[in-house]
């Protein structure tokens, strides 16, 4: 078994999550951060290295690089600093170590891109491929954190915010720690290797109206909707675009609220190119907690 494993973004959720499981596993670990600062308080057990993320491989020799660095903004600048750039520079270091096994967390939605972000994960997606090393591509679905802003909202009186009908999209959310064990379990499972991997959480593929009815149920508030329709939202992307051409931080709220539209009217499962449609079916299921169980915990802890 590989044993010597370098980790990249060990300061995210994801990053955590699967520094955690290499350290369950038995691997011996090495977390690259940018600064000192960055390092959480959970990572006991961990070799820290901060600084130049380059720099982390020194003398050093390593089986596995695992890359879970993610812009935190997805404008165009920063994509392509972090999403293509940060990445590059990592597998060229590998390269140079004689790293044979390179393991990114790219996203499901870069099956259609038309975001900056997007077109730089894909960028790097296909340098990694022709780079010769040994590759896993883990595409997850939805994140369970990111699907949890409105609990509060909820529990609060509220309303629960659905763009249109809340049923134009579905997705299969993985948990943090199902994906940590997916992304671990590529390191010495060969059908995960040269391989692009689309991962989601346990079925059915929910929407998002059928999330604010579980919301509701939990808490036992009475249900309250309120509706955004698209057409508004591309409106005021047009409107933002158009002082964009002057305005930084415009160009910048314009293309956060293309982020917005996008995930309000694109699916997070497999795509089927051929159907011209998204497959729940075709969309790999793995793990044991769904996000009904995450949400159950957080109204019970609140």
């Amino acid at each position: 078994m590989s044993k010597r494993v370098v980790l990249f973004g060990a300061s995210g959720t994801i990053g955590k999550a699967v520094a955690k499981e290499l350290l369950r596993c038995g691997y011996e670990i090495v977390c690259a951060l940018r600064s000192t600062s960055d390092v959480p308080d959970d990572l006991s057990g961990c070799r820290i290295r901060s600084g130049d993320l380059v720099d982390v491989f020194g003398t050093e020799k390593f089986d596995v690089a695992i890359s879970c660095i993610a812009s935190r903004t997805g404008v165009p600048e920063d994509a392509w600093a972090v999403d293509y750039q940060a990445n590059s520079d990592i597998l060229k270091a590998a390269q140079t170590h004689d790293v044979r096994h390179f393991i990114l967390v790219s996203a499901i939605c870069v099956q259609k891109p038309k975001l900056a972000f997007q077109h730089a994960k894909l960028a790097f997606e296909k340098e990694l491929i022709e780079s010769g090393l040994t590759y896993s591509i883990v595409r997850p679905t939805a994140f369970f954190k990111s699907l949890s802003g409105q609990v509060e909202r909820v529990r609060s009186g509220k309303p629960y915010l659905l763009f249109s009908n809340g049923e134009l999209t579905r997705c299969k959310p993985i948990s943090d720690s199902d994906l940590a064990r997916y992304i671990v379990g590529c390191i010495d499972d060969p059908a995960r290797h040269d391989r692009m991997l689309p991962i989601g959480g346990p079925g059915p593929a929910i929407t998002p109206l059928e999330q604010g009815e579980e919301l509701f149920r939990l808490t036992g508030c009475k249900p309250r909707y309120r509706r955004m329709p698209i057409v508004l939202m591309n409106a005021i992307i047009g409107a933002l675009s158009l002082v964009g051409l002057v305005s930084k931080r415009a160009a910048a709220k314009a293309e956060y609220a293309k982020i917005g539209r996008y995930y309000a009217t694109e699916s997070m499962l497999v795509w089927d190119e051929k159907q011209r449609r998204y497959d729940a079916d075709a969309t790999p299921e793995f793990g044991r907690e769904t996000l009904f169980d995450y949400y159950e915990e957080l109204v019970r802890a609140s």
